[in-house]
């Protein structure tokens, strides 16, 4: 399936900073950066249940805010944009 993960985190505090660091890295593991707070993951329901496991181990639930969007199979009739595209299609090949 394929998700959108937005957050916004709390970064007035070095503790927030950290979480808001903490985040990203989780995303990152399972999906591509889009936009600052925005991840494009293409996941099964098992990576789905963990990502939102570990990020909810994470941030403060009074002070940050998590969403997840699912996009299903046919996200790409979903998806529009306009502007500079820095997002790599995450269905193909990643060689590194």
């Amino acid at each position: 399936m394929f998700i959108l993960i937005t957050y916004d985190i709390e970064t007035t505090s070095k503790e927030g900073r950290k979480r808001l660091r903490d985040v990203a890295k989780i995303c990152q593991n399972y999906g591509q950066r889009v936009q600052n707070s925005v991840f494009e993951c293409k996941v099964d329901e098992g990576q789905f249940r963990l990502i939102k496991h570990e990020l909810d181990k994470v941030i403060n639930h009074e002070k940050d805010n998590l969403r997840f969007y699912r996009l299903g199979k046919n996200y790409k009739s979903t998806v529009e944009q306009i502007g500079h595209n820095i997002a790599y299609n995450i269905e193909d090949p990643l060689i590194l």
